[in-house]
Protein backbone atom coordinates (compact mmCIF):
# COMPACT_ATOMS: atom_id res chain seq x y z
CA UNK A 1 0.00 0.00 0.00
CA UNK A 2 2.85 2.77 0.64
CA UNK A 3 4.30 1.75 -2.56
CA UNK A 4 1.12 2.85 -4.59
CA UNK A 5 0.56 5.47 -2.38
CA UNK A 6 4.10 7.26 -3.63
CA UNK A 7 3.60 5.70 -7.17
CA UNK A 8 1.40 7.93 -10.20
CA UNK A 9 1.28 5.88 -13.20
CA UNK A 10 2.17 8.90 -15.31
CA UNK A 11 4.90 10.63 -13.35
CA UNK A 12 7.50 8.00 -11.67
CA UNK A 13 8.73 4.78 -11.89
CA UNK A 14 7.45 1.75 -9.22
CA UNK A 15 10.91 -0.20 -9.58
CA UNK A 16 12.74 2.91 -7.09
CA UNK A 17 9.47 3.37 -4.67
CA UNK A 18 9.23 -0.94 -4.19
CA UNK A 19 13.13 -1.65 -3.63
CA UNK A 20 13.25 1.03 -1.41
CA UNK A 21 10.42 -0.58 1.03
CA UNK A 22 10.90 -3.94 0.70
CA UNK A 23 13.85 -4.04 3.42
CA UNK A 24 10.73 -3.06 5.76
CA UNK A 25 8.70 -6.63 4.97
CA UNK A 26 9.78 -10.14 5.37
CA UNK A 27 7.11 -10.76 2.72
CA UNK A 28 9.27 -9.85 -0.52
CA UNK A 29 8.31 -11.87 -2.89
CA UNK A 30 4.10 -11.51 -1.84
CA UNK A 31 4.92 -7.76 -1.83
CA UNK A 32 6.25 -7.38 -5.31
CA UNK A 33 3.42 -9.80 -6.60
CA UNK A 34 0.89 -7.47 -5.18
CA UNK A 35 2.07 -4.67 -6.50
CA UNK A 36 3.00 -5.31 -10.06
CA UNK A 37 -0.32 -7.54 -10.24
CA UNK A 38 -2.36 -4.38 -8.45
CA UNK A 39 -1.11 -1.73 -11.09
CA UNK A 40 -1.07 -4.08 -14.20
CA UNK A 41 -4.58 -4.60 -13.89
CA UNK A 42 -5.44 -1.43 -12.03
CA UNK A 43 -8.19 -0.33 -14.84
CA UNK A 44 -10.09 -3.67 -14.53
CA UNK A 45 -9.93 -3.49 -11.01
CA UNK A 46 -11.33 0.27 -10.54
CA UNK A 47 -13.79 -1.24 -12.79
CA UNK A 48 -14.66 -3.69 -10.20
CA UNK A 49 -14.84 -1.17 -7.44
CA UNK A 50 -16.91 1.36 -9.15
CA UNK A 51 -19.65 -1.35 -10.02
CA UNK A 52 -19.92 -2.89 -6.91
CA UNK A 53 -19.08 -0.07 -4.52
CA UNK A 54 -21.43 2.51 -6.18
CA UNK A 55 -19.23 5.07 -6.13
CA UNK A 56 -16.35 6.39 -9.32
CA UNK A 57 -12.61 6.14 -7.85
CA UNK A 58 -12.01 9.18 -8.58
CA UNK A 59 -14.47 9.99 -5.12
CA UNK A 60 -12.43 7.76 -2.76
CA UNK A 61 -9.23 8.81 -1.12
CA UNK A 62 -6.26 7.83 -2.52
CA UNK A 63 -4.96 5.94 0.74
CA UNK A 64 -8.08 4.24 1.22
CA UNK A 65 -8.57 3.51 -2.70
CA UNK A 66 -5.14 2.16 -2.79
CA UNK A 67 -5.86 -0.32 -0.28
CA UNK A 68 -9.23 -1.35 -1.53
CA UNK A 69 -6.86 -2.15 -4.89
CA UNK A 70 -4.70 -4.24 -3.32
CA UNK A 71 -7.28 -6.36 -1.71
CA UNK A 72 -9.81 -6.29 -4.74
CA UNK A 73 -6.51 -7.17 -6.79
CA UNK A 74 -6.18 -10.67 -4.36
CA UNK A 75 -9.83 -11.24 -4.39
CA UNK A 76 -9.82 -11.72 -8.14
CA UNK A 77 -6.56 -13.09 -9.27
CA UNK A 78 -5.20 -14.51 -6.34
CA UNK A 79 -7.92 -17.75 -5.71
CA UNK A 80 -6.21 -19.66 -3.56
CA UNK A 81 -5.60 -16.71 -0.52
CA UNK A 82 -9.11 -16.52 1.80
CA UNK A 83 -11.61 -14.03 1.18
CA UNK A 84 -11.65 -13.68 4.81
CA UNK A 85 -7.70 -13.21 5.07
CA UNK A 86 -7.63 -10.74 2.42
CA UNK A 87 -10.85 -8.41 4.15
CA UNK A 88 -9.88 -8.32 7.06
CA UNK A 89 -5.96 -7.77 6.32
CA UNK A 90 -7.14 -4.57 4.50
CA UNK A 91 -9.29 -3.49 7.25
CA UNK A 92 -6.09 -3.89 9.77
CA UNK A 93 -4.23 -1.57 7.22
CA UNK A 94 -6.75 0.65 7.00
CA UNK A 95 -7.01 1.07 10.80
CA UNK A 96 -3.09 2.32 10.63
CA UNK A 97 -4.10 5.31 8.41
CA UNK A 98 -7.57 6.48 9.06
CA UNK A 99 -10.59 6.15 11.87
CA UNK A 100 -13.68 3.82 12.72
CA UNK A 101 -15.29 5.74 9.76
CA UNK A 102 -12.73 4.63 6.96
CA UNK A 103 -12.45 1.17 8.48
CA UNK A 104 -16.15 0.55 8.07
CA UNK A 105 -15.96 2.07 4.44
CA UNK A 106 -13.13 -0.35 3.21
CA UNK A 107 -14.84 -3.00 4.91
CA UNK A 108 -18.20 -2.70 3.23
CA UNK A 109 -16.34 -1.99 -0.33
CA UNK A 110 -14.86 -5.67 0.31
CA UNK A 111 -17.69 -7.06 1.50
CA UNK A 112 -19.81 -5.83 -1.59
CA UNK A 113 -17.41 -7.14 -4.19
CA UNK A 114 -17.48 -10.35 -2.23
CA UNK A 115 -21.18 -10.69 -2.01
CA UNK A 116 -21.16 -10.39 -5.97
CA UNK A 117 -18.56 -12.67 -6.97
CA UNK A 118 -20.26 -16.40 -8.03
CA UNK A 119 -16.60 -18.07 -8.85
CA UNK A 120 -13.38 -17.24 -8.05
CA UNK A 121 -11.82 -19.91 -10.26
CA UNK A 122 -13.98 -20.96 -13.24
CA UNK A 123 -13.00 -22.31 -16.62
CA UNK A 124 -13.13 -19.37 -18.77
CA UNK A 125 -14.75 -22.00 -21.30
CA UNK A 126 -18.43 -22.31 -19.12
CA UNK A 127 -18.11 -18.76 -18.01
CA UNK A 128 -19.94 -15.56 -19.03
CA UNK A 129 -17.22 -13.09 -20.46
CA UNK A 130 -19.56 -9.90 -19.26
CA UNK A 131 -19.27 -11.05 -15.69
CA UNK A 132 -15.88 -12.33 -15.71
CA UNK A 133 -12.21 -11.21 -15.42
CA UNK A 134 -9.64 -13.48 -17.12
CA UNK A 135 -6.78 -14.37 -14.58
CA UNK A 136 -4.66 -16.75 -17.06
CA UNK A 137 -5.61 -17.99 -20.29
CA UNK A 138 -7.76 -21.07 -19.02
CA UNK A 139 -9.12 -19.48 -15.38
CA UNK A 140 -11.23 -16.12 -14.27
CA UNK A 141 -13.20 -14.72 -11.86
CA UNK A 142 -16.84 -15.01 -12.19
CA UNK A 143 -19.00 -12.18 -10.75
CA UNK A 144 -22.79 -13.04 -10.54
CA UNK A 145 -23.06 -9.77 -12.93
CA UNK A 146 -22.70 -8.87 -16.37
CA UNK A 147 -20.57 -5.56 -16.13
CA UNK A 148 -17.46 -5.83 -18.87
CA UNK A 149 -18.26 -5.12 -22.26
CA UNK A 150 -19.75 -7.63 -24.49
CA UNK A 151 -16.85 -9.55 -26.74
CA UNK A 152 -19.07 -9.77 -29.37
CA UNK A 153 -19.80 -6.32 -29.82
CA UNK A 154 -17.00 -4.74 -29.58
CA UNK A 155 -13.74 -6.98 -29.06
CA UNK A 156 -11.30 -4.55 -28.52
CA UNK A 157 -13.69 -2.38 -25.73
CA UNK A 158 -13.81 -5.67 -23.91
CA UNK A 159 -10.22 -6.92 -23.72
CA UNK A 160 -9.15 -3.06 -23.37
CA UNK A 161 -11.02 -3.48 -20.15
CA UNK A 162 -10.40 -6.83 -19.11
CA UNK A 163 -6.64 -6.36 -19.37
CA UNK A 164 -6.07 -2.28 -18.19
CA UNK A 165 -4.49 -2.12 -21.83
CA UNK A 166 -5.34 1.34 -24.10
CA UNK A 167 -8.11 0.91 -26.66
CA UNK A 168 -6.17 2.41 -29.45
CA UNK A 169 -3.47 -0.45 -29.04
CA UNK A 170 -5.59 -3.19 -29.14
CA UNK A 171 -7.11 -2.07 -31.97
CA UNK A 172 -4.33 -1.98 -33.55
CA UNK A 173 -3.22 -5.08 -33.09
CA UNK A 174 -6.71 -6.79 -33.66
CA UNK A 175 -6.44 -5.75 -36.98
CA UNK A 176 -2.61 -6.94 -37.17
CA UNK A 177 -2.81 -9.99 -36.01
CA UNK A 178 -6.11 -10.98 -35.25
CA UNK A 179 -8.77 -11.97 -32.76
CA UNK A 180 -6.67 -15.29 -31.10
CA UNK A 181 -2.90 -13.99 -31.10
CA UNK A 182 -4.41 -10.79 -29.63
CA UNK A 183 -6.01 -11.90 -26.97
CA UNK A 184 -2.85 -14.37 -26.40
CA UNK A 185 -0.57 -10.48 -26.47
CA UNK A 186 -2.88 -9.32 -23.84
CA UNK A 187 -2.77 -12.08 -21.20
CA UNK A 188 1.30 -12.32 -21.93
CA UNK A 189 0.92 -8.34 -21.17
CA UNK A 190 -0.33 -9.15 -17.43
CA UNK A 191 1.39 -12.15 -16.65
CA UNK A 192 3.72 -12.77 -13.99
CA UNK A 193 7.05 -13.07 -15.83
CA UNK A 194 9.00 -15.98 -15.21
CA UNK A 195 12.69 -15.57 -14.36
CA UNK A 196 15.53 -16.56 -17.53
CA UNK A 197 19.33 -16.40 -16.87
CA UNK A 198 21.34 -16.84 -19.46
CA UNK A 199 24.97 -19.14 -18.37
CA UNK A 200 27.79 -17.45 -19.02
CA UNK A 201 29.29 -19.84 -21.50
CA UNK A 202 33.10 -18.29 -20.64
CA UNK A 203 32.37 -19.90 -17.41
CA UNK A 204 30.40 -22.57 -17.38
CA UNK A 205 27.46 -24.48 -19.14
CA UNK A 206 24.20 -24.44 -18.77
CA UNK A 207 23.86 -28.01 -17.50
CA UNK A 208 26.73 -27.27 -14.89
CA UNK A 209 25.08 -24.05 -13.62
CA UNK A 210 21.32 -26.13 -13.47
CA UNK A 211 22.99 -28.64 -11.40
CA UNK A 212 24.59 -26.24 -9.13
CA UNK A 213 21.64 -24.65 -8.64
CA UNK A 214 19.68 -27.82 -7.85
CA UNK A 215 22.16 -28.17 -5.24
CA UNK A 216 20.89 -25.41 -3.61
CA UNK A 217 17.51 -26.63 -3.59
CA UNK A 218 16.57 -24.27 -6.34
CA UNK A 219 14.02 -25.95 -9.05
CA UNK A 220 15.33 -25.17 -12.92
CA UNK A 221 14.13 -26.06 -16.08
CA UNK A 222 16.94 -25.24 -19.16
CA UNK A 223 15.46 -23.79 -23.09
CA UNK A 224 17.29 -23.10 -25.53
CA UNK A 225 20.42 -22.49 -23.22
CA UNK A 226 18.73 -20.55 -20.94
CA UNK A 227 17.54 -21.93 -17.56
CA UNK A 228 13.85 -21.27 -16.43
CA UNK A 229 14.50 -20.46 -12.18
CA UNK A 230 11.38 -21.82 -11.06
CA UNK A 231 11.80 -21.26 -7.21
CA UNK A 232 11.11 -17.03 -6.67
CA UNK A 233 14.36 -16.12 -4.66
CA UNK A 234 16.04 -12.72 -5.33
CA UNK A 235 18.59 -13.09 -8.11
CA UNK A 236 21.45 -11.87 -6.53
CA UNK A 237 20.93 -14.17 -3.82
CA UNK A 238 21.34 -17.43 -6.37
CA UNK A 239 23.85 -19.26 -6.70
CA UNK A 240 26.62 -18.60 -8.58
CA UNK A 241 25.56 -14.48 -9.52
CA UNK A 242 28.50 -13.34 -7.21
CA UNK A 243 30.95 -14.82 -9.61
CA UNK A 244 29.53 -13.89 -12.92
CA UNK A 245 28.10 -17.52 -13.79
CA UNK A 246 24.73 -16.23 -15.58
CA UNK A 247 23.08 -12.69 -16.49
CA UNK A 248 19.42 -12.42 -15.93
CA UNK A 249 17.77 -11.85 -19.84
CA UNK A 250 14.35 -12.77 -21.19
CA UNK A 251 14.56 -15.80 -24.00
CA UNK A 252 13.15 -13.10 -26.77
CA UNK A 253 15.75 -10.73 -25.75
CA UNK A 254 18.21 -13.25 -26.14
CA UNK A 255 17.59 -14.05 -29.65
CA UNK A 256 19.28 -10.79 -31.09
CA UNK A 257 22.61 -11.48 -30.35
CA UNK A 258 21.82 -15.47 -31.30
CA UNK A 259 20.93 -14.32 -34.72
CA UNK A 260 23.52 -12.31 -35.28
CA UNK A 261 26.48 -14.80 -34.37
CA UNK A 262 29.06 -12.67 -33.76
CA UNK A 263 32.87 -14.42 -34.67
CA UNK A 264 36.32 -13.82 -32.78
CA UNK A 265 37.99 -10.78 -34.50
CA UNK A 266 35.18 -8.73 -35.25
CA UNK A 267 34.98 -5.39 -34.44
CA UNK A 268 30.91 -4.93 -32.72
CA UNK A 269 30.20 -1.55 -31.33
CA UNK A 270 27.18 -2.13 -29.13
CA UNK A 271 25.70 1.84 -29.80
CA UNK A 272 22.56 2.17 -27.34
CA UNK A 273 24.46 -0.58 -24.54
CA UNK A 274 23.17 0.76 -21.28
CA UNK A 275 22.79 -1.64 -18.87
CA UNK A 276 24.98 -4.35 -20.69
CA UNK A 277 22.78 -7.54 -20.99
CA UNK A 278 23.66 -7.74 -24.55
CA UNK A 279 26.61 -6.06 -24.78
CA UNK A 280 28.13 -9.32 -22.42
CA UNK A 281 26.40 -11.86 -24.68
CA UNK A 282 28.37 -10.34 -27.76
CA UNK A 283 31.30 -11.41 -25.51
CA UNK A 284 30.28 -14.28 -24.10
CA UNK A 285 29.21 -15.93 -28.09
CA UNK A 286 32.57 -14.60 -29.62
CA UNK A 287 34.46 -16.07 -26.41
CA UNK A 288 35.64 -13.04 -25.41
CA UNK A 289 37.74 -12.68 -28.81
CA UNK A 290 35.84 -9.94 -30.28
CA UNK A 291 36.88 -6.48 -30.15
CA UNK A 292 33.64 -4.77 -28.61
CA UNK A 293 32.93 -1.00 -28.05
CA UNK A 294 30.25 -0.38 -25.55
CA UNK A 295 28.63 3.00 -25.58
CA UNK A 296 25.68 4.66 -24.51
CA UNK A 297 23.88 8.17 -24.91
CA UNK A 298 23.50 8.42 -21.20
CA UNK A 299 26.35 8.29 -19.68
CA UNK A 300 25.84 7.62 -16.14
CA UNK A 301 24.32 4.25 -17.27
CA UNK A 302 27.01 3.07 -18.58
CA UNK A 303 28.44 2.46 -15.34
CA UNK A 304 26.22 -0.21 -15.15
CA UNK A 305 27.78 -2.09 -18.15
CA UNK A 306 31.26 -1.83 -16.20
CA UNK A 307 29.92 -2.97 -12.96
CA UNK A 308 28.57 -6.29 -15.39
CA UNK A 309 31.27 -6.57 -17.23
CA UNK A 310 33.29 -6.74 -13.64
CA UNK A 311 31.01 -9.66 -12.44
CA UNK A 312 31.26 -11.63 -15.69
CA UNK A 313 35.15 -11.31 -16.01
CA UNK A 314 34.71 -10.32 -19.55
CA UNK A 315 37.77 -8.29 -20.88
CA UNK A 316 37.18 -7.49 -24.45
CA UNK A 317 35.17 -4.49 -24.13
CA UNK A 318 36.17 -0.84 -24.02
CA UNK A 319 33.83 1.42 -22.86
CA UNK A 320 34.29 4.76 -24.49
CA UNK A 321 31.64 8.02 -24.53
CA UNK A 322 28.94 8.24 -27.22
CA UNK A 323 30.49 10.96 -29.29
CA UNK A 324 34.27 9.20 -29.62
CA UNK A 325 32.29 6.31 -32.03
CA UNK A 326 31.40 8.57 -34.72
CA UNK A 327 34.74 8.61 -36.43
CA UNK A 328 35.35 5.08 -36.58
CA UNK A 329 34.36 1.94 -38.79
CA UNK A 330 33.25 -1.49 -37.47
CA UNK A 331 32.36 -5.44 -38.57
CA UNK A 332 29.06 -5.00 -37.04
CA UNK A 333 26.65 -2.51 -34.80
CA UNK A 334 24.06 -3.80 -32.69
CA UNK A 335 21.38 -1.37 -32.45
CA UNK A 336 18.99 -2.02 -29.41
CA UNK A 337 17.30 0.85 -29.91
CA UNK A 338 14.91 3.15 -27.25
CA UNK A 339 11.21 1.92 -28.04
CA UNK A 340 7.74 2.16 -27.01
CA UNK A 341 7.91 -1.38 -24.88
CA UNK A 342 4.46 -2.75 -25.83
CA UNK A 343 6.43 -6.06 -26.33
CA UNK A 344 7.14 -6.04 -22.15
CA UNK A 345 4.10 -4.41 -20.83
CA UNK A 346 4.16 -7.33 -18.24
CA UNK A 347 7.56 -5.91 -16.77
CA UNK A 348 7.42 -2.27 -17.85
CA UNK A 349 4.04 -1.81 -15.63
CA UNK A 350 4.18 1.88 -16.15
CA UNK A 351 4.12 1.81 -20.20
CA UNK A 352 0.73 1.05 -20.34
CA UNK A 353 -0.74 4.21 -18.83
CA UNK A 354 1.70 6.76 -20.72
CA UNK A 355 1.98 5.31 -24.12
CA UNK A 356 0.29 7.16 -26.93
CA UNK A 357 0.41 7.57 -30.88
CA UNK A 358 2.23 10.55 -30.88
CA UNK A 359 5.02 9.13 -28.69
CA UNK A 360 5.59 6.07 -30.75
CA UNK A 361 5.72 8.63 -33.89
CA UNK A 362 8.25 10.58 -31.69
CA UNK A 363 10.01 7.21 -31.04
CA UNK A 364 10.74 6.24 -34.67
CA UNK A 365 12.20 9.58 -35.37
CA UNK A 366 14.80 8.68 -33.02
CA UNK A 367 15.06 5.17 -34.17
CA UNK A 368 15.09 6.11 -38.06
CA UNK A 369 18.04 8.29 -37.15
CA UNK A 370 20.28 5.75 -35.10
CA UNK A 371 19.73 3.64 -38.02
CA UNK A 372 20.78 5.78 -40.44
CA UNK A 373 23.89 6.81 -37.83
CA UNK A 374 24.69 3.32 -37.76
CA UNK A 375 25.05 2.88 -41.17
CA UNK A 376 27.72 5.49 -41.58
CA UNK A 377 30.07 3.49 -38.93
CA UNK A 378 29.74 0.21 -40.51
CA UNK A 379 32.20 -1.03 -42.69
CA UNK A 380 31.36 -2.73 -46.45
CA UNK A 381 30.01 -5.92 -46.19
CA UNK A 382 29.26 -5.29 -42.14
CA UNK A 383 26.09 -5.76 -40.20
CA UNK A 384 23.66 -3.88 -38.28
CA UNK A 385 22.19 -5.63 -35.81
CA UNK A 386 18.99 -3.65 -35.49
CA UNK A 387 16.34 -4.76 -32.35
CA UNK A 388 13.62 -3.68 -30.22
CA UNK A 389 11.47 -4.75 -27.01
CA UNK A 390 8.50 -3.73 -29.09
CA UNK A 391 5.68 -5.54 -31.48
CA UNK A 392 4.94 -2.17 -33.16
CA UNK A 393 5.08 -2.46 -37.18
CA UNK A 394 5.98 1.07 -37.22
CA UNK A 395 8.74 0.63 -35.09
CA UNK A 396 10.02 -3.00 -37.11
CA UNK A 397 9.22 -4.19 -40.20
CA UNK A 398 8.11 -0.62 -41.58
CA UNK A 399 11.36 1.32 -40.38
CA UNK A 400 13.45 -1.35 -41.40
CA UNK A 401 11.95 -1.74 -45.20
CA UNK A 402 11.80 2.62 -45.19
CA UNK A 403 15.75 2.44 -44.59
CA UNK A 404 16.43 -0.24 -47.02
CA UNK A 405 14.21 2.19 -49.91
CA UNK A 406 16.54 4.93 -49.13
CA UNK A 407 19.88 2.76 -48.69
CA UNK A 408 20.25 0.71 -52.04
CA UNK A 409 23.57 -0.50 -50.87
CA UNK A 410 21.91 -2.29 -47.62
CA UNK A 411 20.15 -5.41 -47.91
CA UNK A 412 17.90 -7.23 -45.44
CA UNK A 413 19.60 -10.28 -44.42
CA UNK A 414 16.61 -11.96 -41.97
CA UNK A 415 13.95 -10.24 -39.67
CA UNK A 416 11.63 -12.15 -36.94
CA UNK A 417 8.97 -10.97 -34.70
CA UNK A 418 8.12 -12.70 -31.49
CA UNK A 419 4.96 -11.76 -30.17
CA UNK A 420 4.61 -12.36 -26.29
CA UNK A 421 3.28 -15.30 -24.66
CA UNK A 422 2.06 -16.36 -21.75
CA UNK A 423 2.91 -20.27 -21.94
CA UNK A 424 4.60 -22.32 -19.30
CA UNK A 425 7.93 -20.92 -21.09
CA UNK A 426 6.47 -17.40 -21.66
CA UNK A 427 8.89 -15.23 -23.18
CA UNK A 428 8.72 -11.22 -24.00
CA UNK A 429 8.04 -9.79 -27.50
CA UNK A 430 10.42 -8.18 -29.72
CA UNK A 431 11.93 -7.86 -33.02
CA UNK A 432 15.16 -8.15 -34.72
CA UNK A 433 16.63 -7.62 -38.78
CA UNK A 434 19.76 -8.02 -39.82
CA UNK A 435 21.30 -6.08 -42.69
CA UNK A 436 24.36 -6.13 -44.76
CA UNK A 437 26.40 -3.21 -46.55
CA UNK A 438 26.66 -4.77 -50.05
CA UNK A 439 29.44 -2.13 -50.66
Amino acid sequence: MAVLNQFEPKHNFVSPILNKLLDQTDEKQRATDLVYGTIRNQNAIDTVIATFSGRPVERIPSKLLNTVRIATFELIYSPETPEYSIVNEAVENTKVVGGKKQTSFVNAVLRQITMHISNRQIQLSQANPEATLPQTPLTGCEFDTCFLPDPKVSLADYLSTVFSLPEWLVTGWLGEFGEDPTQQICFASNRRPNIYIRPNRLKTTAQDLAEKLRQADIDTEIITEMIRIKSPRAVTELPGFADGLFTVQDITASQAVRLLQPQPGWTILDLCAAPGVKTTQLAEAAGDLAKIIATDIDSQRLQMVKENLARLGINNVNIVPYEEILNSKFDCVLLDVPCSNTGVLAKRIETRYRLNPKAIKKMTKTQAELLAKAATITKPRGKICYSTCSIQKVENSELVKDFLRKNRDWQLQCEQLWLPSANEFDRDGGYVAIMVNRQ
